[in-house]
């Protein structure tokens, strides 16, 4: 190992009430493991930070098991493999995985994914080559079903998912309304992806009117990643046989209480519409043709990127408290090191 010999690991301190802070994690000093039989040692290169992760720190039944007090946090990781007893990796392998928060650990690579790093950029692999990219695609494609000339409406749209989708719909040719909470988060859109009407909700004093005529024919498409009062305005706009896509709630991930809202079965029913929630892993068996096409899309310059980069393993929580106050523009990853081969 030629750079540093420690390690360090991040835990769940506590489990938040409302927004979490930094001392929802503690760090730890622990030692570099040295990797068994049939083991790969791995050293972290790019940290994901989700939303989703906000509802692990819960102590609630859902898709997923909540992150344990105490215990390192998980998730989408692009490591270097710097040594290995597994005769299907070799030191020098770029790979990612869903893995422990720390700088260096060892795993059975049964659940990791070798990278090509001639294909596109590594940490396109937890973004648009990854979860992200693929969120992006089966919501949009398998639930939302665009068709060209319709309006698709998507919040978060300069985030990670959001941005995918949006550029998706545009390539199926529909016109394309995004929500943001910043100007440059509009310009971006406006300007970098082609979206033909963002709005930014945060300097927009009449948001219901702003929807409404960026949306002159009504919504046929809403890919929700925020919920809220935004979502029940939107709701309010859907055409006959309108498809809403629910992807996250960003809105009410940190609420005590989930707040009353209007309640859209009777919208639902008089429009025949269809609102239908998801997780990528879903469409796993449809994986790898997705990433083909989005891997197409993407080197044909038909879907741009962008990542908001952090570095540094001490500010992994800074990046993902920067998720709820909106600092991200497109995917928001950490860069932990520089591989060593």
């Amino acid at each position: 190992m030629s750079d540093e010999q420690t390690n360090r690991v991040i835990e769940l301190a506590e489990r938040p009430q409302g927004v979490p802070t930094k001392n929802t994690f503690r760090f730890n000093d622990i030692a570099v493991p040295e990797p068994k039989e049939k083991e790969v040692l791995l050293k972290s290169i790019y940290v994901s930070v989700d939303p989703y992760m906000r509802g692990r720190m819960r102590d609630v039944k859902s898709y997923v098991e909540p992150f344990a007090v105490d215990e390192p946090i998980t998730g989408g990781i692009v490591a270097e493999v710097l040594e290995s007893n597994n005769k299907a990796f070799s030191a020098g392998d770029i790979v990612q995985g869903q893995l422990e928060w720390k700088k260096y650990q060892t795993v059975e690579p049964k659940e990791l994914q070798q990278i090509d790093p001639d294909l596109a950029p590594t940490s396109t692999s937890l973004s648009t080559l990854g979860m992200t990219g693929l969120t992006a695609y089966f919501g949009l494609l398998e639930i939302g079903e665009p068709e060209q000339g319709e309006t698709v409406v998507v919040s978060g749209a300069a985030g990670a998912v959001g941005s995918v989708v949006a550029q998706i719909a545009k390539i199926k040719g529909c016109r394309v309304v995004g929500t943001a909470g910043s100007d440059e988060k509009i310009d971006y859109l406006e300007n970098e992806l082609g979206v033909d009407k963002a709005i930014n909700y945060k300097s927009t004093d009449d948001m219901m009117q702003a929807l409404a005529g960026a949306c002159p024919n009504g919504v046929d498409v809403y890919f929700d990643n925020v919920g809220g009062e935004l979502s029940d305005m939107v709701l309010r706009l859907i055409n006959k046989n309108a498809r809403i896509v629910l992807c996250g709630q960003i809105a009410l991930y940190n609420k005590n209480e989930m707040p009353q809202g209007p309640r859209p079965q009777l919208m639902l029913i008089t429009k025949s519409a269809r609102m239908e929630g998801f997780i990528v892993s879903d469409f796993a068996s449809k994986f790898k043709i997705a990433i083909k096409q989005l891997a197409t899309w993407f080197n044909t310059g038909e879907i741009t990127h962008r990542e908001t980069v952090t570095e540094g393993f001490e500010n992994i929580p800074e990046a993902f408290l920067g998720l709820f106050s909106g600092d991200n523009i497109g995917k928001q990853i950490v860069k932990v090191a520089e591989p060593e081969n």
